[in-house]
C-alpha cells in the first residue's frame, strides 16, 4: 500500500506541475516573458510542496475512512483514493482539511473547475483561509481562455496578502495580475516584497529579479527615490505630512551615503510598511509626505488602516532592516486622517 500511494504521490507532483505551469507560460510568452522564468518561480518556489503527502496521510488507509479493518484493505489506485475521499466529504461536509485536499489534488488533476469549487467550500467553512484564497484565485484564472487574475479572484489574492504578508504564491500571483493589467509598477513593487523572502542567488531569487526587470522596462524605469522624484500631483488618498530632525547629540554619527526611511506601518498588523519614502541623510532636517502611492505593495497602504506607527531611521547600511548602530525616532501611534504635520526627531541608537 505504501509503496502504490508514494508512486501515486510522484505521479501527482508531475501532473500537478504540468497543471499549473503551462497556462501561465503560455500566458507569460504572450506578454513577452519567458517560458524560463515562470516555469521555475513557480515550479521550485511556489507550487504544492505539502500535497502529496497530506494525501497519504489523509486517505493512504482510504478504507479507514468509512471504518473497515487495515486488515481488508486492497491496494487502491489513485482515482479510487480520490473517490473515497469524495465520498468522505459527502459523509463529513465540514472538514475542512479534507475539501482543501480535493481541491489541491483535482489542480493536480488538471481539473482547475472541480479545484476552485473545492476552494469554494473551504472558504465558506474558513472565510479567511488565505490559502484557500490564493488557491480559489489561481484556479479560477485557469479556467479562463486568458488566464486573466481579475474581479473575485483578485480581491482574494489582495486579501489573503492582508492576512498572509508573507505569502509566497499570494504575492507572485498578484504581482501577475498587476502585470497583466499593465500596472508595471506595481508589479515590481509586489515582487520586491516578496524578494527578501527567496534565498539570496537562488535560481528562484534570479527568476523574480528578471521579472521585476522586465516590469521596470515596460513600466518606463524603475520608480525614482524621494530625494530625486519631480514634483507630483497632489496625492490622492490618505496622506501624512512627516517633519524629521536629527538630535544635535548624534550628528557626528551620520556619515556620508546614509540613508533616511521615513515610513508608517499598520498599528496592529504585519511589521512590513504601509508607506515609505527614502531619501540621503544629509538632507536632514526635512520634510515628507507619507502617501498610498508609497505603498510597497498596492493591498497595503496608508488608507487601509485606520492608525499607524511613524517612524524615522538613518541606516548606514542602506537597507532597510534596522541594524545596529543605525539612527531612530518615531512619532508613535498617529490616525491616518490626520491634517497637521507629524513631527519626529531622530535621537535613539538602535
Amino acid at each position: 500500500m505504501k509503496i502504490v500511494f508514494s508512486i501515486a504521490a510522484a505521479v501527482m507532483i508531475a501532473v500537478a506541475l504540468a497543471a499549473l505551469l503551462l497556462p501561465l507560460v503560455r500566458q507569460g510568452r504572450k506578454s513577452g516573458r519567458s517560458r524560463g522564468v515562470f516555469a521555475l518561480t513557480l515550479a521550485i518556489a511556489f507550487v504544492l510542496p505539502l500535497s502529496a503527502g497530506a494525501l497519504y496521510l489523509l486517505v493512504g488507509t482510504p478504507t479507514a475512512l468509512n471504518g473497515v479493518s487495515a486488515e481488508a484493505e486492497r491496494p487502491l489506485t489513485l482515482s479510487q483514493a480520490i473517490d473515497e475521499l469524495r465520498a468522505h466529504l459527502v459523509q463529513q461536509p465540514g472538514d475542512v482539511q479534507g475539501w482543501m485536499l480535493l481541491a489541491q489534488t483535482s489542480t493536480m488533476q488538471r481539473d482547475p473547475a472541480a479545484a476552485r469549487d473545492a476552494y469554494d467550500h473551504v472558504l465558506k467553512l474558513a472565510p479567511n483561509n488565505a490559502e484557500a484564497m490564493v488557491g480559489w484565485a489561481e484556479n479560477d484564472s485557469l479556467t479562463r481562455s486568458d488566464h486573466m487574475l481579475e474581479g473575485r479572484a483578485l480581491e482574494l489574492l489582495k486579501r489573503a496578502v492582508q492576512l498572509q504578508p508573507d505569502s509566497q504564491r499570494g504575492l507572485w500571483l498578484l504581482g501577475i495580475s498587476d502585470f497583466q493589467h499593465g500596472q508595471y509598477h506595481d508589479a515590481a513593487a509586489t515582487w520586491r516584497v516578496l524578494q527578501p523572502q527567496l534565498e539570496p542567488g537562488s535560481k528562484v531569487a534570479q527568476a523574480v529579479a528578471e521579472q521585476i526587470t522586465v516590469a521596470d522596462a515596460r513600466g518606463g524605469g524603475a520608480p525614482a527615490d524621494a530625494s530625486t522624484a519631480a514634483p507630483a500631483a497632489a496625492p490622492q488618498g490618505a496622506a501624512l505630512q512627516v517633519q524629521v530632525s536629527l538630535a544635535a547629540a548624534l550628528k557626528d554619527k551620520v556619515a556620508a551615503g546614509d540613508t533616511l526611511f521615513v515610513y508608517a506601518r499598520a498599528q496592529n498588523g504585519p511589521p512590513m510598511p504601509l508607506a515609505v519614502a527614502k531619501l540621503d541623510a544629509s538632507q536632514l532636517p526635512t520634510s515628507v509626505t507619507l502617501t498610498d502611492a508609497m505603498a510597497m505593495t498596492p493591498a497595503l497602504k496608508l488608507s487601509s488602516v485606520s492608525h499607524v506607527f511613524v517612524g524615522a531611521r538613518i541606516s548606514h547600511s542602506g537597507q532597510p532592516i534596522a541594524q545596529s548602530g543605525d539612527l531612530e525616532g518615531d512619532a508613535g501611534i498617529v490616525a491616518v486622517d490626520r491634517k497637521t504635520p507629524i513631527t519626529i526627531r531622530i535621537d535613539k541608537v538602535h
